[in-house]
């Protein structure tokens, strides 16, 4: 049978299948010229000098939307495939996009710390919040979860703007400069790919823009938001609110964001659903075994779609 080297955890689902059509290495036990196929994840992807090593690689299968941990440039040109789980996690990620927002605007978590401690029977009502309604939301990277936002968010009636590399063919408002865009927002939702591009890309000036009664949802990279310059914009009250589900360098929180009281966090959790993360399993193994069947793969990245 081909070998296979796993790179982080495997389902019980996923090892069922794998076993039956590949021999499975770990990372401390494999010979690197006989791996022809990696099974990795979104956050540890495949390391650089590994993948050189890996001489007779063929295709690496991620395990989730994002694949910026993995050179998909440097396995293009090594004719290696790279794919990842698009769409089957859209509308997980994007409930949890508008949870966060809800959340932050109506206080949950302070709310609840309210009943639970006592302070509601003992100083009577809490004080009041914020009404989701009406709300312009700016939409950092309008790609298929982006759209999926925009979507769900519908009932609560906002005014829908977006910045992404270049206008698509939609009815929001196009904002070319993330600045202005943020400016005008009463929340700014991030859902853009990492990756250096986007790095650090929601920086001190987009968040002062978005202002003291402004709220920052992140459910992308923590790559994607200046870590540091959130933390002293929270403190400070430049920026209002923070929903996060990603940070910079996860899983480690800085203790100065998980003291702030206007922040709710999330452990990377975006699609952590026992249905999505099944069906993310799913099509992580269905991409290995078509390609051992016909050389082809379901879900191809974007920068190898010409292999």
């Amino acid at each position: 049978m081909p070998d296979l080297l796993q790179i982080g955890g495997i389902t019980d689902a996923m090892r069922t299948r794998l076993e039956a059509a590949f021999t499975i290495h770990q990372l401390d036990d494999f010979d690197p010229a006989k791996i022809t196929h990696v099974v990795t994840n979104g956050h540890d992807g495949v390391n650089p000098d590994l993948m050189a090593s890996l001489s007779n690689l063929q295709v690496i299968s991620g395990y989730g939307v994002g694949y910026d941990a993995i050179d998909a440039n440097a396995a293009f040109a090594r004719g290696i495939k790279v794919t990842h789980t698009p769409n089957v996690l859209n509308q997980e990620v994007a409930t949890t996009a508008v949870l966060l927002l809800l959340a932050c605007y109506r206080e949950i978590l302070r709310d609840d710390a309210y009943v639970r401690s006592g302070d509601w029977e003992a100083k009577g009502g809490a004080p009041l919040t914020r009404g989701a309604d009406n709300q312009t939301i700016g939409i950092l990277g309008l790609g298929r979860i982006g759209q999926a936002i925009a979507d769900k968010l519908a009932p609560w009636n906002p005014t829908i703007v977006y910045h992404t590399r270049s206008k698509k063919d939609v009815d929001y408002k196009y904002y070319d400069n993330l600045t202005a865009m943020a400016h005008d927002c009463d929340v700014l939702i991030c859902i853009t790919p990492g990756g250096p591009s986007t790095n650090k890309i929601v920086n001190a000036e987009v968040m002062q823009a978005l202002g003291p009664n402004g709220t920052l949802i992140n459910v992308s990279r923590g790559s994607v938001v200046d870590e540091a310059a959130m933390v002293d914009a929270l403190s400070c009250g430049t920026l209002g609110w923070a929903g996060l589900d990603v940070f910079e360098g996860e899983p480690h929180v800085p203790q100065a964001l998980r003291d702030l009281p206007n922040t709710v966090l999330l452990p990377h959790v975006g699609s952590g659903t026992v249905e999505t993360r099944a069906a993310m399993g799913a099509l992580t193994v269905d991409n290995l075994l078509q390609h051992l069947k016909d050389g082809t793969v379901v879900s191809v990245v974007p920068e190898c779609a010409m292999l």
